[in-house]
């Protein structure tokens, strides 16, 4: 197979059916409505994108190198293609690494030494798109597949949204039948006024407290303000953290018209069994509610309790329930008597550098 080019031609040439379906729902106004009482309304004659922002994409991967691989060719195929990628590999034995310089050599390639998770992949893909200078990142998963107009409809609610350009701008997430994935559906953002809910409405959009790494479009000199993701949270709830803590203070958007698809292997939601990594869970948690500025005191405890009652769904619900509570009491245990390790260390532990301007939640 010939290296793919950069940049990218500006046409979409392909769609997969599950997005081209999610479209259609979106256009008939068909949305999760658990993402908040109201329904997401239809958008006015969207305008052009215009003050073109300089957007870069960070891609985090590990040892899925025929998904990367399609991952990598559907954000060339965009409508308004991205001014440059930017791919972590953490430590990738399955070939990745040779994937990337044959056939995307022109992609900027980060490198770890040793596997830092998702939440350390993220910390240096993003350090790497600030020091190379965008205006917006475009943060995604490598099993996540995005609609060829996924990035202008971000762009374009940023752009139009009323009451100023939002911290974030997160897409709307289905399985490869067109479902809504429950594991990625952001959260609504609880007691948003009126004034706020109309603002987002005239751009077809929802206001939210928090996104997922899945697909979402941050402002990247919030970043460099608030910082970049906890490395440390290795995996599971970096995504959460990471944009409370961006959004506390500003507004931000879902955009169902911002269409990707995750092709995760199974179709569930974060109830899902996970076994012994049921610890990062837990311990990720107790670090955000004790240790996060993310959210506010009520928020915390609102949260909180809503992660509780997951928990004993989760709990209830496994044919293994003593590796969950084994997991559980070791997470709770390291969760109050530890603190999140520098990410300018883990950073520097798997690529002999630190920050490039941009520190770890203040």
């Amino acid at each position: 197979m010939t290296a793919a080019t950069w940049p990218p031609p500006a046409e979409a040439t392909r769609t997969c059916a599950a997005g081209e379906r999610a479209r259609r729902d979106v256009s008939r106004g068909i949305y999760d409505e658990s993402l908040t009482p109201h329904a997401v309304p239809k958008a006015g004659r969207r305008r052009p994108v215009r003050d073109r922002q300089r957007v870069l994409v960070v891609v985090v991967t590990w040892n899925r190198r025929s998904l990367l691989a399609e991952s990598l060719r559907a954000l060339m195929r965009q409508s308004v293609p991205p001014d440059g990628i930017v791919v972590v590999d953490n430590a990738s034995t399955d070939g990745t690494g040779d994937l990337l310089r044959e056939q995307f050599h022109n992609i900027d390639t980060v490198t770890a030494t040793r596997n830092i998770g998702g939440a350390g992949g993220f910390a240096l893909g993003v350090d790497r798109a600030l020091e190379l200078g965008c205006d917006a990142i475009w943060l995604l998963d490598d099993d996540t597949v995005a609609e060829p107009t996924a990035l202008q409809a971000l762009l374009e609610a940023s752009v139009a949204y009323p009451a100023g350009r939002p911290v974030l701008v997160a897409s709307r997430v289905v399985w490869t039948d067109g479902r809504d994935h429950p594991m990625n559906t952001p959260r609504a953002k609880p007691g948003a006024r009126a004034t706020e809910r109309r603002a987002a409405a005239s751009v077809g959009c929802l206001p939210i407290r928090s996104a997922s790494f899945v697909s979402v479009l941050v402002e990247a000199e919030t970043v460099r303000k608030k910082g970049l993701p906890m490395a440390d949270y290795f995996l599971w709830n970096d995504d959460f953290e990471f944009t409370t803590r961006l959004i506390r203070g500003r507004r931000a958007l879902y955009c169902p018209s911002s269409v990707v698809v995750h092709r995760t292997a199974t179709f569930g939601s974060t109830d899902a069994d996970p076994g012994e990594r049921f610890f990062y869970e837990v311990r990720n948690k107790v670090w955000l509610f004790g240790r996060s500025g993310g959210l506010n005191p009520v928020e915390k405890a609102v949260y909180a309790a809503s992660t509780l009652r997951r928990w004993a769904r989760t709990v209830a619900r496994s044919d293994d329930r003593a590796t969950l509570r084994l997991a559980l009491r070791r997470g709770l245990a390291a969760g109050v008597r530890s603190a999140p390790r520098p990410t300018a260390e883990i950073m520097a532990s798997a690529t002999g550098a630190g920050a490039n301007g941009a520190g770890d939640d203040g």
